[in-house]
């Protein structure tokens, strides 16, 4: 979705701000994800690990998110 609306002809930044927050929107959603197997929880690290490393991971709603995921619910 991103990539479509920066490349697609006569793209706007109404366009690229829509993509923008769908892709911040997914990114709250693998944060909040609550892995409880142990391959999900493997590949929800190595996911968020690779986009802490490009600096994406740069919220304080991510952080939350995160810790808000590894809390059993009673």
């Amino acid at each position: 979705m991103f990539g479509k609306a920066v490349h697609e002809p006569g793209g706007s930044s109404r366009n690229c701000d829509k993509a923008s927050r769908a892709e911040e929107k997914a990114l709250l959603a693998v944060c909040a994800y609550p892995a409880v197997r142990e391959g999900d929880r493997l590949a929800k690290a190595r996911y968020l690990l690779e986009v802490e490393a490009r600096g994406e991971l740069d919220l304080p709603e991510h952080m939350q998110a995160i810790l808000r995921s590894t809390m059993w619910k009673a």
